[in-house]
């Protein structure tokens, strides 16, 4: 190894170490400020979990998935053609997330995570005319009106709502169909990032990304939450664009228009993930193109036209929503511990790999950034901007006030792309960086009962 490598090596591990720190940090004041006074409302800040260690049925399966993953996905990475990679990714995140959803057990882990006093589940009945209730969406927002909404529903525009009352229609009710529909949603943002990955930097960076990417401790979060949907819906409208503007796919018009769908969709799922708009300019400044912006607009308003002449006000809600957070425990929670406590919890979303890519992503951003400028960009280049506008989104939220606490749920959207600078790890060590990754998901998995 070269002393190059040997001083990258050790930038990585200093980076990693100063994240453990900052986790470290996150539990002890957290721990400190929540038995004072009780302000942060979590058992064990700063993920919305408590202390309770434990085994369950899927404990066998995901420790099996972990190794097999450390100990074949690199060479298979190489050798497997395009496709066949993209699926055996796809299928070894489904195995990843369900594994470790079921080491809470099939009922606890995924069956009753939608069904609580705060989801989606509980208003189902209620949308019974779905007109009606887009129409009167906004008059139950605010905690002390009548029949005020449960948290996330009142959190989120009715998009994310209709979802399940959807899948209910369609015979699909039920905490463990959701839960399931959630997971196998979630699962496909890898094969998403992936194509995104190729097309804008280069197959190669995808291919080293990818078993990073598999074993993320974010997929804890995936199985089974909303956020795991929405994010698979984030990355396939960036892999839509990322093709459109590359025109890198047979039929271009059809994946900016799609993107553009989607991109709508996003913003009726979520208020914040319209931040996702920072991405998708991202990505037409990495390719120098606007050619795919008239039909990534004309499918952006398509969602928001159908919404809006239902009787759905999305400006309306928000300004009662940023109300209703405040009447809440959003309104409690210190700032001044979230605006870091925050980064710590993404830490143990992202986990240590991505830490040091991220390192490595901040090394090569000057660079990277005046190569942008004139036009002269590498493969590295594009994947360096990618992810730090992806972080830039991650920032923007956390500063925003409006995402105190349980961000290991409400950001996985940002956090499904911070994985990509993994393929800037050198060769050697990655298999101890994979090791890192599921270790890391597989304690916090053991040791802690997650929300969500």
């Amino acid at each position: 190894m070269s002393t190059t490598d040997h001083t990258g090596h050790r930038r990585d591990l200093a980076a990693a170490c100063g994240a453990a720190l900052l986790v470290a940090a996150a539990v002890v004041v957290g721990t400190s400020i929540e038995h004072a006074d009780g302000t942060l409302h979590l058992n064990w800040p700063p993920l919305y979990a408590q202390w309770d260690p434990h085994i369950g049925p899927g404990s066998p399966a995901a420790l099996a998935v972990a190794v097999a993953v450390i100990a074949y996905a690199p060479a298979l990475t190489a050798r497997l053609s395009w496709r066949p990679l993209l699926l055996t990714a796809w299928a070894a995140s489904m195995a990843w997330i369900w594994s470790l959803a079921l080491i809470d057990g099939p009922h606890r882990g995924v069956a009753r995570r939608l069904t609580t006093k705060y989801e989606y589940l509980q208003v189902i009945d209620r949308f019974e005319d779905i007109p009606a209730a887009l129409r009167d969406f906004t008059r139950h927002i605010l905690i002390d009106s009548p029949g005020h909404w449960p948290a996330h529903t009142a959190g989120h525009p009715p998009g994310a709502t209709l979802t399940f009352v959807l899948l209910d229609r369609v015979g699909l009710g039920g905490g463990a169909w959701a839960g399931a529909f959630c997971i196998t949603a979630g699962s496909t943002a890898v094969a998403a990032v992936l194509i995104t990955l190729r097309a804008l930097a280069d197959e190669a960076s995808a291919r080293r990304a990818a078993p990073f990417l598999v074993l993320a401790p974010a997929a804890i979060w995936v199985g089974a939450s909303a956020d795991g949907y929405f994010a698979a819906v984030t990355a396939w409208m960036i892999a839509l664009l990322a093709l459109a503007a590359t025109r890198t796919v047979r039929f271009p018009a059809a994946a900016a228009l799609g993107s553009g769908l989607l991109f709508g969709l996003t913003c009726y799922l979520s208020y914040g993930l319209t931040l996702f708009a920072l991405v998708a300019a991202a990505v037409l400044l990495i390719t120098r193109t606007r050619r795919p912006l008239p039909l990534f607009l004309a499918g952006a308003v398509v969602v928001p036209l159908v919404f809006t002449l239902a009787g759905f006000n999305w400006w309306e809600a928000y300004r009662l929503l940023v109300e209703r957070y405040h009447q809440g425990a959003g309104g409690i929670r210190p700032y001044g511990y979230f605006v870091w406590a925050n980064l710590a919890c993404t830490v143990l979303v992202v986990g240590l790999a991505t830490v040091a890519g991220l390192r490595r992503t901040a090394s090569a951003a000057p660079g990277a950034i005046g190569r942008l400028r004139t036009g002269r960009t590498t493969p590295a280049d594009r994947l360096t901007v990618l992810v730090l506008t992806a972080l830039l989104a991650l920032l923007a939220a956390d500063l925003s006030g409006m995402s105190k606490a349980e961000t290991e749920r409400i950001w996985l959207p940002f956090a499904t792309f911070l994985p990509m600078a993994t393929a800037f790890l050198p060769t050697a060590g990655r298999r101890h960086w994979l090791t890192a990754q599921a270790v890391l998901a597989l304690a916090v998995n053991h040791l802690l009962l997650t929300g969500w």
